[in-house]
């Protein structure tokens, strides 16, 4: 019930941003969705819970596409540093998920309090934490770089410039039609991206949800296995900064997000297996890094392979919104009758870690056979191959303009 509403509302989230502030968009939902999270703790029926789980995925479901795809990254930084601040971003998530196994252990104790259980004061606490990070964004946040108050003019001007020329040698149109949205929904590559996301974010999620679970079937105890989930997010962490600052300065996505997919197969197998104890606590640590590592990847890969604010807003607004139903299907399969070896979880991830192994390498091929041919046309035609264009139609053309490379 948090799924649903926070994959149905992403794309319209995101079309919203264009009207309002991000400055006070952002903030907003966050405090919108800490308040929730707080409420969450008090609530004392099924019903209730199912209601409020509901509200916190239409308030959550705006931030994570809007900081991506709409404020500070798509729109502040070129095509070739994007994935290290993704990872930077998400790397906050990551280490969220060390930190929440201490947290928990910790706020286990305040079982009683009050007369509140542990788990609802996990919630209340990290709730109120939420809505002051919000209140304090609404004071520190900025918009666009051309609105930068801690810039001076020139750096201001040079980041605009060097964003606006990075896509295509004329820049990207600005305006908003009708006609961008369509463009999105008809891209073959938001369709292969969608599944490239999948692949990612349903063992993301799985891990995540149930990683003390999992830890607690190898025959620890609640506290431990709380505890012993931290280790393999900070490795985590490490390979996901390393893998995005690669990925940019080599200029590459696909292979590190191949080289994620085969770190999270080699891991949910060790799992899925009959190893020893040891072994299968040391397979966590390629699921939680190689998930976690690639999904900068998927993300900022068809960010730089769409041009133009409206058509990548919307198209990454779909790959996140329908490729987060992943979540859902996680949130399933990993079964209590299923414990300890969750072999029915297990195997479905790595279903969705196969489908990813074929979709990227074929993204891949044909990104490269397309830029392949645009070189040829434009060895025939002339400098840049743009030959016979506008400047115009050129912007109106974003990716599909013969001077656009995509990103392998």
């Amino acid at each position: 019930m948090f799924f649903i509403p926070y994959c149905i509302f992403e794309c319209p989230a995101n079309l919203v941003l264009k009207k309002f502030r991000p400055s006070r968009w952002l903030p907003g939902i966050t405090i919108a969705w800490g308040t929730v999270m707080t409420l969450m703790g008090l609530v004392k029926t099924y019903q209730q819970l199912v209601g409020v789980r509901v509200c916190l995925g239409v308030a959550e479901a705006g931030l994570f596409p809007g900081v991506v795809c709409e404020c500070y990254l798509t729109l502040w930084y070129p095509r070739h540093g994007l994935q290290y601040r993704i990872g930077l971003f998400f790397g906050a998530a990551t280490l969220a998920g060390a930190f929440s196994g201490i947290l928990a252990f910790a706020i286990g104790f305040m079982d009683g309090a009050r007369g509140l259980q542990g788990w609802s004061w996990i919630f209340i606490l990290e709730g109120i934490a939420t809505v002051l990070i919000g209140v304090l964004a609404l004071f520190v946040l900025v918009d666009f770089p051309s609105t930068a108050a801690f810039l001076t003019p020139e750096e201001r001007a040079f980041v605009v410039w060097k964003k606006k020329y990075d896509n295509s040698s004329v820049g990207e149109e600005e305006g908003f039609a009708l006609r961008h949205i369509w463009a999105a929904f008809k891209d073959w590559q938001v369709a292969v991206h969608i599944l490239s996301y999948m692949s990612v974010i349903t063992p993301v999620f799985g891990i995540t949800l149930f990683l003390p679970s999992i830890i607690q079937g190898f025959g620890f105890d609640t506290g431990i296995s709380q505890l012993l989930s931290v280790p393999p997010y900070i490795f985590a962490t490490i390979i996901l900064l390393l893998f995005g600052y690669y990925s940019d300065h080599y200029k590459l996505r696909g292979p590190f997000i191949i080289a994620g997919l085969t770190m999270c197969a080699v891991g949910f197998a060790i799992n899925i297996s009959a190893a020893s104890v040891g072994a299968k606590y040391f397979g966590t640590f390629f699921v939680v890094a190689g998930s976690y590592a690639a999904f900068p990847g998927v993300v900022s890969w068809l960010g730089n392979n769409l041009s133009g604010q409206y058509k990548r807003g919307v198209g990454m607004a779909v790959q996140i919104g329908i490729g987060n139903f992943g979540g859902a299907i996680a949130s399933n399969i990993y079964r209590t009758q299923d414990a300890p070896r969750y072999v029915v979880g297990h195997g479905i991830e790595l279903m969705f870690v196969g489908i990813g192994l074929v979709c990227v390498p074929a993204a891949m091929i044909a990104y490269a056979r397309i830029n392949a041919r645009r070189d040829r046309e434009a060895a025939a035609q002339g400098e840049k191959g743009v030959v016979g264009w506008t400047p115009q139609e050129l912007r109106e053309l974003g990716d599909r303009a013969p001077d656009f490379r995509y990103t392998l």
